[in-house]
């Protein structure tokens, strides 16, 4: 008889032949800045996520430094939003100001800077707008701003979430130009027009306010297009490659880590986030567990890097296992 549980009778030996762990090194943490004073704002659809203003933030760094979290992601939420999203690109802007204070703080994280207009147009979109159409090639050269002025504040990656076609050659030949040859792309190269994006709408007041996001982001229903996403980022110059979201797309992700030798990350996106907080808060699910599961199942995948809400949490967790 085969006896396939002898290596499963103690955590010891679990332990010494487990395919899949994950390091704290492996997490990325959001974090939501916003203009104002003396602000930290719950964000309801997503428990136990705030916006903090700049004079405030210093509480949350303080947080991920204990956690040994030492990757941060930065979503700025500007005051003044207008049709063509100006304050993304405005070198004293909500986000340039946060990752300057936070290099200079905390020298030691790595500072992801988010870049798309949605959270700075009027309107909502990506990209600039015609008669309801949104304009790819114009939209160009305003993201690769934006990736100059976060760069120029210290940023150590450059994230563009936008899927504008040819972003991410427009960003890399703008940051060459300006002297950051080293500077990171971690491109959203597959970026799914997604429901499960719906709490993170609501943290940077961003939801769109007419259509919706399908014509520039991918249907839910391709699979082989995310890797024609993939090779083409990866020729403009990406250093890193995601998939977004992260639990209904994981059979993605094992497809692009099969395809590619490129580092890539997998977004477990606000929405993912919020059902396993709510399941939690009714008493139905370990939390624990389930977090720890689900990145389980994205590092099995194939993804070596991990952008989540739940990432202090789940930091503790991690030591609890290794103590």
């Amino acid at each position: 008889m085969i006896r396939r549980r002898r290596l499963r009778v103690n955590e010891t030996i679990r332990a010494l032949v487990r395919e899949t762990s994950i390091q704290i090194s492996d997490l990325i943490y959001p974090v939501f800045v916003i203009e104002g004073k003396n602000q930290k704002n719950p964000v309801d659809s997503m428990p136990g996520i705030y916006q903090y203003s700049l004079d405030r933030i210093e509480e949350e760094l303080v947080r991920i430094k204990d956690s040994g979290v030492k990757s941060i992601l930065i979503f700025g939420i500007p005051k003044h939003k207008d049709e063509v999203g100006s304050e993304a690109y405005n070198e004293d802007g909500i986000t340039q100001k946060a990752i300057r204070l936070i290099k200079s703080g905390y020298p030691e994280f790595l500072v992801v800077a988010d870049i798309c207009l949605c959270e700075y147009t009027s309107h909502g979109h990506c990209g600039l707008i015609q008669n309801g159409n949104i304009l790819n090639d114009e939209t160009l050269p305003l993201l690769a701003k934006t990736a100059v002025t976060c760069a120029r504040a210290g940023a150590d990656i450059i994230a563009p979430s936008d899927m504008m076609d040819g972003h991410i050659h427009a960003i890399r030949t703008a940051l060459d130009e300006n002297g950051f040859l080293h500077t990171t792309i971690m491109a959203y190269s597959a970026k799914y027009a997604s429901g499960y994006y719906s709490p993170f709408r609501d943290a940077v007041h961003s939801a769109p306010g007419f259509g919706d996001r399908k014509t520039y982001q991918m249907d839910c229903a391709n699979a082989a297009e995310a890797i024609r996403e993939v090779y083409d980022d990866i020729k403009e110059g990406a250093d890193i490659i995601m998939v977004k979201p992260a639990l209904a797309y994981l059979d993605v992700i094992k497809t692009v880590a099969t395809e590619t030798d490129y580092p890539l990350a997998a977004y477990n996106v606000s929405g993912e986030y919020s059902m396993v907080k709510a399941a939690a808060l009714n008493g139905w699910i370990d939390e624990k567990k389930i977090v720890l599961e689900n990145m389980m199942a994205m590092k099995r995948a194939g993804a070596k890097i991990i952008i989540t809400y739940h990432a202090l949490d789940a930091a503790a967790w991690i030591k609890e296992t290794e103590a």
